[in-house]
């Protein structure tokens, strides 16, 4: 499950192993040996029966006894940590709570407001030339700017987060990715113990669970890995089908976005976290006649149960019964959110440039190997270079924009210019009630220094927008 030819067509995969029925053994890195769960009742079964199947890792045997090598590339996504996604019973009730009454305090208008604003202002670096990869100037950046104004997240450490968490999604030296983490996340706790805010972190801290510095750390790991990668993917999945499917392109010219209907089909068929819900069986058992050792990693691949020819229906479109946010406690928290997020972000663009069209035929594009998500690797399309509008509102041409995003200041009111702190977006729960305005930030900022190549790159770039213009 870690080659190329996987990621080219997972469902020719998922059907091949269904013959040996709706668990089926699979390898997700050499010498890393699993269960993969591909019915959709024996995925519920999976997830729904905490008393039988621990999210616990250190149950993990063949990790326990040197099989697996601790420097594997999936270890960082499947390893131990002190957070609710690897905790079970009262623990996990325990560690839950803080995260969803963090959540809570989002204010869903300031963070629409806040979407569409970075929305904007990603849209008007590349609006002038007539072309983009919508992955890495687009799908890649958002989720982190919102991840990072969430998480009242400075810069700096912003540009580490994103350099760990992308090595251990595509495991390219997972385990100094994994290092990185651990020390910049240690890094942003300190900062948010000593100068709480508005945020995520701050009401994580404060949160009557008592998180100690560690269970901190992991959360915020786990809180970025599922509010970047998997929020990239949905809105990168959703433009992909948008664009490339007729019985949705043909509807986006005449004035009518079908974004939530797309959302809701990729869900079902190509969900952003492809593979993952990772379990181990507290002792031996079977399931449908298939043994499962204790110890065992069974991993739920919500793409193939939702794919199961059981279930198998057309009428996908407000259909949210498919398993993209997991199921039974382990389910995600921030299934309101990030929906939000992708849709704001689809039809923020959408709106932006509707004659929008791929750059080459959807068949030619190529998704990132491994085990675990569906990601493209790039998308890139054409469509009429648009003139973004100056300070005074005269329209620019497409070099003067150029010109201007070479060096014009920031976005007023995206940042506290004195301080380097993101803006809060929150206003509930009597929380902050400075909320992000939802004005389009083209009315008088760009975004300063040249295209870039990749998220890392782009997020440098986007430092002096974010510091309010340093």
């Amino acid at each position: 499950m870690y080659g190329p030819d996987f990621a080219a067509d997972p469902s020719a995969v998922y059907a091949r192993l269904r013959r040996s029925g709706p668990i089926a053994p699979v390898e997700l890195a050499p010498g890393v040996d699993a269960q993969l769960v591909l019915g959709f009742d024996a995925a519920l079964h999976v997830l729904r029966s905490p008393e039988t199947f621990s999210k616990d890792p250190r149950r993990w045997r063949a990790l326990n006894e040197g099989i697996v090598p601790a420097d594997s590339p999936v270890v960082p996504m499947m390893m131990h940590r002190p957070n609710c996604l690897f905790a079970d019973g009262e623990e996990h009730r325990r560690l839950r709570e803080a995260v969803s009454d963090s959540l809570d305090h989002v204010d869903p208008a300031a963070l629409r407001g806040y979407v569409e604003q970075s929305a904007d202002t990603l849209i008007d670096r590349f609006a002038p030339t007539g072309e983009a990869d919508l992955l890495g100037e687009y799908a890649q950046v958002l989720p982190l700017l919102v991840f990072n104004q969430l998480f009242g997240c400075p810069p700096d450490l912003g540009d580490k987060l994103v350099e760990g968490m992308s090595g251990i999604f595509d495991g390219v030296d997972a385990e100094a990715a994994n290092a990185l983490l651990t020390q910049t996340t240690a890094e942003l706790v300190a900062l948010k113990r000593r100068k709480p805010g508005p945020d995520v972190t701050s009401w994580l801290i404060a949160h009557q669970a008592g998180l100690n510095d560690e269970e901190m750390m992991h959360h915020i790991v786990v809180l970025m890995g599922a509010g970047t990668e998997p929020q990239q993917n949905l809105i990168a999945n959703g433009l992909r089908l948008l664009l490339a499917d007729d019985r949705f392109s043909g509807s986006l010219s005449g004035g009518s976005l079908p974004v939530e209907d797309a959302l809701d089909e990729v869900l079902w068929m190509d969900p952003p976290m492809a593979n993952y819900g990772v379990h181990f069986a507290v002792r031996d058992t079977e399931y449908a006649g298939v043994p499962i050792r204790a110890g065992e990693p069974l991993v739920v691949s919500f793409a193939a149960a939702n794919t199961d020819p059981s279930i198998a229906s057309d009428q996908r479109a407000g259909n949210r019964a498919h398993l993209a946010w997991s199921a039974g406690p382990h389910s995600c928290p921030a299934q309101g959110p990030a929906r939000l997020i992708a849709a704001v972000a689809v039809e923020k663009l959408l709106d932006r440039l509707p004659d929008m069209e791929l750059a080459l035929p959807v068949d030619q594009l190529i998704w990132r190997p491994g085990p675990f998500h569906r990601a493209l690797q790039s998308l890139p399309v054409r469509f009429p270079a648009t003139a973004v509008s100056s300070a005074d509102g005269r329209p620019e041409t497409a070099d003067a924009a150029s010109a201007t995003a070479a060096g014009a200041p920031g976005v007023a009111g995206a940042a506290d210019a004195s301080s380097g702190a993101p803006a809060p977006i929150t206003s509930s729960a009597g929380v902050s009630g400075g909320g992000v305005p939802a004005a389009r930030p083209s009315q008088g900022a760009q975004v300063p220094g040249p295209r870039g190549s990749g998220p890392r790159r782009m997020w440098s770039s986007l430092r002096a927008w974010w510091r309010g213009g340093e």
